[in-house]
Order: C-alpha cells, then sequence, then structure tokens
C-alpha cells in the first residue's frame, strides 16, 4: 500500500451515473466530494447542468460549485488553485477527497500540472470570437490546423472553447499551444495516491438513451425558463464559457427563434452525445485507469448497489 495520502478521481461521460456513485463512495468512505465540472462552478445554472440537487449536496459536503457568476471566467488554472485547497482540506479534516466529474481537461492538468502560457486578452477574446461568428469555427479550427496542428489533431472543429484558447494563445505569443504544453509543471500526480476509476455502460446505445432521457428530464423540469432568465440579462452572451454549456446554447438559440422547440431538443441530445463522444476519446488513453460498467454482460442494466460494491472492490481502501 502507498503511503501517499489517497485521492479518489471518478471519470466517466455525461449521463453515465458518476453523481449517484460518488454519493454513495462518500458515504461509505468518509468522504467529501470535489467537482471536476466546468459548467457546475456557475451560479445560477442548475437544470441544464445536472448540478447535484440541494438534497444530495446536504448528504455529503461538495466543493467548488456555484464558485462564480456566469459572467466570470473559470479557467483550468483556477480550478487547479482550487482543487488544490480542498484537497488539503479535506485530508486535514481526516477525509478522503473524491474528485468526479467529467471536464478532463481538468483532471489532467490537475494530474499532470499546467505550462506557464500566456492568459488572453479581452480583446484578442473579442477577436477570435468576432472571427468565429463570421466565418464559423471549423473555419477558425481549418486556420489552428495551419499554425498548430498538434492541438488542432487532438480537437473537433467545434469545440469553440478550446479552438478559441488554442488561438489566442498563439496570437498572444506567436508559440502554438502544444509547444507549451510539454513544459508543463506542478501536477499531483506524484503528491498522492490516486484511485481512479471510469463509470460508464458497456454498450453506448443504453448511454445515449440516457441522455435523451435525462435532457427531457431537464426540460420538463424547467430548463426553458433557466435559460431565458439568463438570456435577460444584458451582460450575457453566447460567446461566454458558461453560455456555450451544452444544452444552453441549444436553448438560447430557440430562445432567438432559431429553430423550433424539436429542432432545439435534438440538437440538445446530439450535442450531449457529441460531448460523451469527446469523454470517452479522452479516457481510452488514459493511464492506470480501472473501468466500472453499469451493464451487465446481457446488456441488463447493473443495480446501484451492484455498481458500488464493484467500485469499492477496485479502489481497496477501507473505511476512514
Amino acid at each position: 500500500m502507498s503511503a501517499l495520502p489517497p485521492v479518489i478521481a471518478l471519470l466517466g461521460p455525461t449521463a453515465a451515473g458518476k453523481t449517484d456513485l460518488a454519493l454513495g463512495l462518500a458515504q461509505r468512505l468518509n468522504g467529501e466530494i470535489i467537482s471536476v465540472d466546468s459548467a457546475l462552478v456557475y451560479r445560477g445554472m442548475d437544470l441544464g447542468t445536472a448540478k447535484p440537487s440541494a438534497a444530495e449536496q446536504a448528504l455529503v459536503p461538495h466543493h467548488l460549485i456555484d464558485l462564480c457568476d456566469p459572467s466570470e471566467p473559470y479557467s483550468a488554472a483556477d480550478f487547479c488553485r482550487d482543487a488544490r485547497t480542498a484537497i488539503a482540506d479535506i485530508h486535514a479534516r481526516g477525509r478522503l477527497p473524491i474528485l468526479v466529474g467529467g471536464t478532463m481537461l481538468y483532471f489532467k492538468a490537475l494530474l499532470e500540472g499546467l505550462s506557464a502560457m500566456p492568459a488572453s486578452t479581452a480583446e484578442v477574446r473579442a477577436q477570435v470570437e468576432a472571427e468565429a461568428e463570421l466565418k464559423g469555427w471549423p473555419a477558425l479550427h481549418a486556420e489552428l490546423a495551419e499554425l498548430d496542428p498538434v492541438s488542432a489533431a487532438r480537437l473537433h472543429p467545434n469545440h469553440s472553447a478550446r479552438i478559441g484558447r488554442a488561438l489566442e494563445v498563439y496570437r498572444m505569443s506567436g508559440i502554438p499551444m502544444s509547444q507549451w504544453q510539454t513544459n508543463n509543471s506542478g501536477g499531483l500526480a506524484e503528491s498522492y495516491d490516486w484511485r481512479q476509476i471510469a463509470i460508464a455502460p458497456k454498450q453506448r446505445s443504453l448511454l445515449h438513451e440516457r441522455i435523451a432521457l435525462r435532457f427531457d428530464a431537464m426540460l420538463a423540469a424547467g430548463l426553458i425558463d433557466e435559460v431565458t432568465q439568463l438570456k435577460a440579462r444584458p451582460d450575457l452572451h453566447l460567446g461566454l464559457p458558461s453560455m456555450r454549456a451544452v444544452g444552453y446554447r441549444q436553448v438560447w438559440q430557440y430562445l432567438a427563434g432559431e429553430c423550433d422547440f424539436a429542432q432545439m431538443r435534438e440538437a440538445g441530445i446530439a450535442a450531449t452525445r457529441q460531448l460523451a463522444k469527446r469523454q470517452f476519446t479522452w479516457l481510452r488513453g488514459w493511464h492506470d485507469l480501472r473501468w466500472v460498467y453499469t451493464q451487465a454482460d446481457d446488456g441488463a442494466e447493473v443495480s446501484s448497489e451492484e455498481i458500488l460494491i464493484k467500485t469499492l472492490q477496485l479502489l481497496a481502501l477501507p473505511p476512514i
């Protein structure tokens, strides 16, 4: 057994069941949950982000949720700073940190560290966003492919936030982001005993069903009203990272009259599937990752208790 203090990392695609498993683990192992989700940091964005409910948050202490206003930026560097503090504080209380989420870039940055690449400016960001509005993100992805082919190859042509950031870095420094990233430092991979678990169904079709059901549930719970309130704010627009979150962009466009309800629903589900596909791409190359499947070989779904028991076996951690 490692002499380093333990940390659990629970990863997986959207709608895979991370929240329920995290709550079970935290209750069994005297843990506290640290969100690893780039959308859950924003206040007032509850339904479309599948934010843990007040009742769920009351069961177990949660961290890195509702940190900032949707008008404010929040970066991977911000996450690493806040997560480091949360991990240390949780250990100081004699409890177990459980990092849970699907923002793989945040996990990677925390484990491997970040480079000292330059921060963008409002002027450069506005310039990139104006070009995207005029030409479309696929055109900017093509431009990035010429300037930084390594970074471009990792990104979907519609992954606006990361394409924009890569172009900003190049325009600020003249150095490709991929080159900056070869000099990462400050990661926590060697500082803790990381126990990494990924949760997902065995068949992608089941995940797609869950995604559709969850998006419909969000709509039924009032997602359109939630986005209506956000859209009414003069300081919010679709160029902000918060408003580019899956589901929010599609409902915003529906409210702007750019599509009808059925088109919005299909676009929201499709965008969520694309997000899950990108998350699987990250996970396929993840080091030292153990998988827990929510589906048996015969296709039947596994119960929450069975998933929890299997995960505890893989973690090999005694209760604290």
